[in-house]
């Protein structure tokens, strides 16, 4: 890590309780979900990162705990540096604070996650659907989603589906 990476993530880690991963050259910060805002709002301040490439989100479901993880790309135009920020989320009903008010264009990229994945985004100023129909029931991008009327397939009962399933033949 060159002198400007560690300065900021020794700066993450000491306000905002941030874990590291460094991965083939590239920098994720995992930051736990009542710092979100403001550790975005200091790589934006403090940092140059002033540009939100993407957000999406991950759902992990069965086999992993918490469920959901929430990923932001940033990129710092002056200083041509990609910064990952993840934030971990429980539960079936998952809430995170919006990011629209550090990075407006964040909206959209919010409206689609709650859109496929149900994560709710407080404080968002137009919380609608914007992939799906309005009266459309579930969110199709989770691993519990029901497929052509079936239930989804796990490892813990693979078993009890393939006892009910129609095979070839039959």
């Amino acid at each position: 890590m060159d002198e400007f990476t560690q300065q900021m993530v020794n700066t993450f880690q000491e306000r905002f309780a941030a874990e590291t991963l460094e991965f083939r050259g590239e920098l994720t910060l995992f930051i736990p979900l009542e710092q979100i805002v403001p550790a975005a709002q200091a790589a934006r301040d403090e940092f140059g990162y002033n540009m939100l490439m993407d957000e999406t989100a991950v759902d992990y479901f069965p086999s992993q705990s918490p469920r959901f993880h929430i990923i932001y790309q940033i990129y710092g135009l002056d200083h041509n540096r990609l910064l990952r920020l993840r934030v971990r989320l429980n539960g079936n009903s998952p809430v995170i604070p919006t990011m629209e008010t550090v990075y407006p264009n964040a909206n959209w990229k919010e409206r689609e996650i709650w859109d496929l994945f149900g994560i709710h985004f407080e404080g968002h100023s137009d919380p609608r659907r914007i992939v799906l129909p309005e009266d459309w029931q579930g969110h199709p991008l989770r691993k519990d989603y029901p497929l052509g009327y079936e239930e989804p397939q796990f490892s813990f009962n693979f078993k009890q589906i393939q006892r009910t399933k129609p095979q070839p033949g039959e």
